[in-house]
This record gives C-alpha cells, sequence and structure tokens, in this order.
C-alpha cells in the first residue's frame, strides 16, 4: 500500500488492516500493529483532550506501553504501593478491613494512576510519532462486507478496502453491528460520579474501597496531595450530590471517608458515569475484531476497562501473526475469539458478582462475602493469589496448570 497525495485524490485506499476508532483502545491496537506491518490505517476524529478521569494502569500494562514507545508515564502518575478494603455498610454482619500491599508480591505497585489527559496525549504522540501508522481524522460512515475483505465508506467520500477491520469505535460501535455480532446489556440501579480532589493530609500511595450498602466509595492516589474518586450511589442520591457546592460536596467527602485525609477540596467538575455493562456474544467475525469498549463496557469498579483494552491489544497482534499474509481469515478470527472469552466473561462475572454482592441485604450473602474477606486477611496464599489475578488476569492459573503438566512427565 501507498499511502501518497494522489492515492487520496483517488479517495481510494488499500490495506491490510484498518482501525476505526481512535480512542485509547484504537490508538494501542495501531501502535501494536505497526511492528506487524508497514502500514495501518488508524480512522477517527482526535481523542477528546478534556477527559478529566484518571486511569490505574496495572504494572503489566505500564509494562505494554512502554514497550510501544509510550514511556516516561510514571513520573506523571502516583503507585498504588497498598489497596485497603473497609466495610461502611453498618450492616447486621459486616466483613473486616483487608489491606493488600504489592511488597508482598515483590511488586513497587499494582499499578500507577494517571490523569487522562496526560495518557491519552503520550498515547496520540506515539502514533504521530510512528512512521508506519497512517492518520485518517474523517469518521467511518458505512460498511460492506465481502468474501475477502471489507469496504469502509468515510466521511468525506474516501474508500478504504481493508482484510481485518478492528472495531475501536465504543460501546455503541457501528462497526460491531456491520458485523453481524450480538451484545447482552444490562443496567445497575446506580450512578458513579467521579472527580479528582486535594486534600490535608498525604495518602502515602493507599487507596482506600469503602464499601457502602450503595456501592463502592473508592479513593485513588494521585501525586502530591490529590486523589481521584469514583463514588458508586443510588441514582437518586447521585442526581441530589450533583446539586451540591462544590464546597458542600468536599464536606460529604470528608464524612465518608472518615476524615482519614483531612479536609478536603474538590478540584475538578464532577463527571457522571451510568452503572450498566455490555458485553459481545462473540469478539470477532466477519473480518471484524472487537476490542475496548466494542467488546466489553463495564461499569467503574476494579480498574477493568483500559487495562482489559491492553490484554485485547495483546491477543489480537498474536491472532494476527497467526495469519500475516491475511489478517481477516478465519484462523486468525478464530484463535482470537478462544482466547478473549474466559478472560472477558471472568471479568464481568467478578464485577457483576462484587457489586450485587454489595447491594444485597440477604444475610446468607452478607455471611458470605464477610467469610471471603476473612480468608484474605488471615491466609497469605489466597491474598497472593487474589493480588496477582487482579493484576495479570490468568497468570496464576497459567502457572499452576504448567505445574501440573511439568509433573506429569
Amino acid at each position: 500500500m501507498i499511502l501518497s497525495q494522489e492515492t487520496e485524490k483517488k479517495r481510494l485506499i488499500e490495506c491490510n488492516v484498518a482501525v476505526v476508532g481512535s480512542g485509547p483502545a484504537g490508538m494501542l491496537a495501531a501502535l501494536k500493529l505497526a511492528s506487524l506491518y508497514k502500514e495501518v490505517i488508524l480512522i477517527g476524529p482526535q481523542t477528546n483532550s478534556n477527559d478529566m478521569r484518571t486511569t490505574a494502569m496495572m504494572m503489566p500494562t505500564v509494562h505494554t506501553l512502554e514497550e510501544l514507545g509510550i514511556s516516561n508515564l510514571k513520573s506523571h502518575a502516583a503507585p498504588l504501593s497498598i489497596m485497603r478494603i473497609l466495610d461502611a455498610t453498618k450492616r447486621l454482619i459486616r466483613s473486616p478491613s483487608v489491606s493488600f500491599h504489592a511488597s508482598e508480591i515483590g511488586e513497587e505497585a499494582f499499578a500507577y494512576n494517571i490523569p487522562n489527559t496526560i495518557l491519552n496525549t503520550a498515547m496520540a504522540a506515539a502514533v504521530k510519532n510512528n512512521p508506519s501508522i497512517f492518520r485518517i481524522t474523517m469518521s467511518a460512515k458505512d460498511y460492506h462486507h465481502e468474501r475477502y475483505g471489507i469496504e469502509i465508506k468515510l466521511t468525506d467520500g474516501t474508500t478504504i478496502n481493508t482484510a481485518l477491520l478492528i472495531a475501536a469505535d465504543g460501546g455503541t460501535s457501528s462497526a460491531r453491528d456491520a458485523a453481524k455480532i450480538k451484545t447482552y446489556k444490562w443496567y445497575y440501579p446506580q450512578t458513579a460520579i467521579i472527580l479528582n480532589f486535594s486534600h490535608q493530609l498525604p495518602h502515602y500511595n493507599v487507596a482506600t474501597e469503602f464499601h457502602t450498602p450503595d456501592g463502592p466509595f473508592t479513593q485513588v492516589p494521585l501525586p502530591g496531595n490529590c486523589s481521584s474518586l469514583v463514588w458508586v450511589l443510588k441514582s437518586e442520591r447521585a442526581r441530589q450530590l450533583l446539586s451540591f457546592s462544590s464546597k458542600t460536596l468536599g464536606k460529604e467527602i470528608e464524612e465518608h471517608m472518615k476524615f482519614i485525609l483531612g479536609k478536603i477540596k474538590v478540584d475538578t467538575a464532577v463527571q457522571v458515569w451510568p452503572m450498566g455493562s455490555v458485553i459481545s456474544e462473540i469478539f470477532a467475525a466477519n473480518r471484524t475484531i472487537l476490542i475496548g469498549e466494542a467488546a466489553h463496557v463495564f461499569p467503574p469498579i476494579g480498574a477493568q476497562g483500559f487495562n482489559l483494552s491492553i490484554r485485547d491489544v495483546i491477543d489480537l497482534a498474536a491472532a494476527v501473526s497467526v495469519n500475516i499474509a491475511d489478517p481477516g481469515a478465519e484462523d486468525v478470527i478464530r484463535y482470537y475469539n478462544r482466547h478473549r472469552k474466559l478472560d472477558i466473561w471472568t471479568r464481568t462475572g467478578v464485577v457483576h458478582a462484587l457489586n450485587c454482592a454489595l447491594l444485597s441485604d440477604f444475610l446468607p450473602m452478607q455471611l458470605l462475602r464477610s467469610t471471603g474477606m476473612e480468608i484474605l486477611r488471615q491466609i497469605a496464599s489466597f491474598r497472593k493469589f487474589f493480588m496477582h489475578e487482579g493484576m495479570n488476569a490468568g497468570c496464576t492459573l497459567y502457572h499452576f496448570l504448567g505445574y501440573l503438566q511439568k509433573s506429569e512427565k
């Protein structure tokens, strides 16, 4: 493929791989695939620069970003060295407090929490500086599937013929719909409010999650005496908080945090996140592979979204490597579906179960939750398993299966 001014005038571009959606998942996919192909097309408008949320990058994610040439992120982020869970439900059966230390599993931190503005800017710069990525800031408006490729029509009239389409165009993905991939959707009676705040006392790189009857209330460190907050509440209560002044909202946060960080000042506008999930029935079909929120939309619980997208991209590259000559072939599609299914469905189930357990007033459910937390508190091996799996899905299971295979020989 020759991407020249003459080619653009003809308004016809042919390529092996095109990525639709230029958000974080799309940019990561383009960067990863650029190591396999001389030309990768990335389609979509520039990333929103006003995203005031933060992202907790698990350590495997940090390492992958560094491999893609996105380094020096740690200097703009705060490490999550300790994670503690506190029961603030005031129910009859309450769970014990549990603290998880990254040093217990030989890590400097579980994750690094970074403002999305900085993360997105760093990824955009890496895309811009990669000579193998051809950036088109138009949007895709139509798709036509053929046996040996997909024809993409852009809003400016350009036509792109590609052997493989990577759908990274979000939870309402039109590329996914064009590939006739069905989804499952469900919603929770909750709303998450997200903001950043500064505080009087240092956080010492400790993230604290308060379990409340409405859902988790999670403080995550940022550089300096600052933190981000994800507060999951019943929707009616969330609407009430949105009417508060910044000063009044800060006092509410202080009280919910039991004043462990002293006085609090809200630094950003409050962002609202409806609580719901979307998951695809399959993750690849008809020469189309889904990544990011086109494949799975998570509520903001447990820092799953971005880290799961990273694993999508890793498995995407592995799948394409099965058939470099024809990356949209059936063997590539089968490989991706086989390798993503367990990870995505397991994470979806865990997040759903944790949220439902917090909302439940059923005494046996409270007892089960309390017992589980006590096991984590008392037994180091279970705690380490939980920490390893939280950072890198499936790693402990894969090591265990490998051990069994060696034992049988």
